[in-house]
């Protein structure tokens, strides 16, 4: 991954600091950045989920990476096994297709250590986020902070393959209460691995059948409008 002279701090009052982090009651100070700043420009869209997903649940998550990719949206997750890496790595494969990681340790130190590749490749052509000085290891209490700079980064959060006890709800639950858009991928009820997705639903989240249940939910900046967009 990128060496930590790579390494970007921004505070509130930089210009480049993400405005929409402001909505949290304690936004991070400072913010650490590897990559473009300008991306924060984009609109950005979270998709979260299973670490333990099944092979429909990535080929899901890809999908849905790649239309947002393709609308216009920064795709934003958490660099963890699972739905996370798919996200990521659909959008980094997808033309012009840009992706911010937001993680749980120092942006010296990459978890879970097999994503080391995947996070090099965010860090040169997207976004490596994280509140934790360089050094800092991954921790437990960690996951929840790094979740609600994924809220708070994204216009909606996506949900696909939660069980009934997930942290993706954590970051649905801190997305409702930042005013964002939450959506969820419906499963089998046979399986415990949508478990948490249908209870999101239950509650009010947007149940997301085609891309176009996200898109016609958001404020679409496509292609043809945002310079920062993929061509």
């Amino acid at each position: 991954m990128r060496t930590p002279n790579a390494i970007q701090l921004l505070y509130p009052d930089s210009l480049a600091y993400p405005k929409r982090l402001l909505d949290l009651r304690d936004p991070p100070r400072p913010l650490y950045i590897c990559g473009n700043p300008a991306l924060f420009q984009l609109p950005a869209v979270a998709i979260v989920g299973s670490r333990d997903a099944s092979l429909q649940g990535l080929y899901i998550a890809s999908e849905l990476a790649k239309g947002l990719s393709k609308a216009g949206f920064l795709v934003v997750s958490g660099l963890a096994r699972g739905i996370d890496g798919a996200a990521h790595r659909a959008a980094l494969l997808s033309p012009g297709g840009r992706t911010a990681a937001v993680g749980g340790t120092g942006l010296d130190r990459v978890y879970p250590h097999e994503h080391r590749a995947l996070a090099a490749s965010i860090g040169h052509s997207g976004l490596l986020i994280s509140e934790f000085a360089p050094g800092m290891g991954p921790r437990p209490f960690h996951f929840p902070r790094r979740n609600r700079l994924i809220a708070a980064l994204s216009l909606g959060v996506v949900v696909v393959e939660a069980a009934a006890r997930s942290g993706s709800l954590i970051t649905a639950r801190l997305a409702t209460d930042l005013g964002r858009e939450v959506f969820a991928v419906p499963g089998s009820i046979l399986s415990g691995r949508s478990e948490g997705c249908h209870s999101l639903i239950q509650n009010g989240a947007k149940l997301v059948h085609t891309l176009g249940d996200i898109l016609s939910e958001l404020p679409v900046l496509t292609h043809q409008t945002h310079p920062l967009a993929p061509k």
